[in-house]
């Protein structure tokens, strides 16, 4: 990000959450565990490459989760992919594989954005790892394309717009769903938020 009157960096990045798999049709937390995506799941990311085709991405990050592969693979990016550990989505820890009702039943007064996971993840770990995809992408001098998952991808929102981590509670993201960062002027923006249409993409 810019600050402090600096000149903007001459790119945008797209986000892409991962497309449809079993266990986010049914809400459950899915952080390390890695499957991969239904069959409408693929054909929701084959849908993502005719909106991305002719955009020239200088850097494409992946998250090294199978569903995010998958996703950058079938939207025709996959060869050029770099993995990046840090855009693994939130460990969830003890909560792996629960539904948020599952976890309220055990825990009423949870909320994830404020408390993190037991054996898991805080909102300020992730945090840090968005920071650090943040600095990666600033180093870029074309557009960049960032395949990842839903929380990860919502931290990184936040981050990009200099809010805490747990801002990106307010941040809503569909699967399949594309998200353009940018700026304006010297001031770092979200310029397109889960995006689940058709219109073509043009960093």
């Amino acid at each position: 990000m810019s600050s402090g009157g600096e000149p903007a960096p001459p790119f945008a990045a797209l986000l892409v959450r991962h497309a449809e798999t079993e266990w986010s049709i049914a809400g459950r937390h899915t952080g390390r565990t890695d499957i991969p995506l239904t069959e409408a799941g693929r054909e929701q990311a084959r849908r993502l490459a005719g909106r991305l085709q002719g955009a020239d991405f200088g850097l494409v990050l992946v998250s090294p989760l199978r569903r995010a592969r998958e996703t950058c693979e079938l939207c025709g990016l996959g060869a050029r992919a770099r993995l990046e550990e840090d855009l693994l989505e939130w460990d969830y820890g003890d909560y792996e594989g629960l539904t948020s009702k599952q976890i309220h039943e055990r825990r009423p007064d949870w909320v994830l954005w404020r408390d993190g996971c037991p054996g898991g993840e805080r909102p300020d770990q992730v945090g840090a790892r968005a920071d650090r995809v943040i600095a990666a992408l600033a180093g870029a001098t074309a557009p960049a394309a960032v395949f990842s998952h839903g929380h990860m991808l919502r931290v990184l929102g936040a981050r990009w717009i200099a809010l805490e981590a747990g801002g990106g509670g307010r941040l809503a993201l569909s699967t399949g769903a594309l998200c353009t960062l940018g700026h304006e002027h010297d001031t770092a923006v979200i310029s397109r938020w889960n995006d689940t249409g058709v219109e073509r993409v043009t960093p």
